[in-house]
């Protein structure tokens, strides 16, 4: 495993606990792979978190996927507060970002797994419709899972001091 350098400002580190309280609150972030010509690609995507992994879904085909396909390190950043202060000109803000190995998912029964999973994050109460959505589509796309090998969460100065 990589080894990951530490966050300087470590009073305004979040603990594993809120960084993954974080992940699993929010529902898009940017996925940072290594894009065409070795020019970094970040592209806004949603997700959902399970057990030390992220899920996304794609389409077959697209930079995204020739991306993973070229270089399995990746990162995914979530901002869950930015709250502009003009007269102290920053702002108060919370994230996270994730440091791990990325891949296509080219087992059936997981990928099955990872679309419930992205299904039953942004729609929890409609088994019915996400089977007739899985049917539909379930050829048609990726599931893709970034496997999580560091995980660092940071917040502004002043809501540690709020604490």
């Amino acid at each position: 495993m990589a080894t990951f350098r530490e966050m300087r400002r470590s009073r305004q580190l979040l603990s594993q606990e809120e960084s993954i309280s974080l992940l699993m609150k929010s529902t898009s972030g940017t996925l940072a792979l290594m894009g065409d010509n070795d020019y970094p690609y970040a592209v806004p995507i949603s997700y959902v978190y399970s057990d030390g992994k992220l899920y996304f879904h794609s389409a077959l085909s697209g930079h995204k996927v020739d991306a993973i396909r070229r270089c399995d390190k990746a990162s995914f950043c979530v901002i869950d507060q930015d709250d502009v202060k003009p007269e102290e000109f920053t702002t108060y803000f919370r994230s996270v970002i994730a440091f791990g190995r990325i891949y296509i998912v080219e087992d059936e029964a997981e990928k099955m797994e990872g679309i419930r999973l992205l299904g039953r994050r942004y729609n929890p109460n409609d088994d019915e419709g996400l089977q007739k959505e899985i049917e539909k589509g379930f050829t048609h796309m990726h599931v893709i899972r970034l496997d999580i090998e560091y995980l660092t969460g940071k917040e502004a100065i002043e809501l540690v001091r709020r604490r």
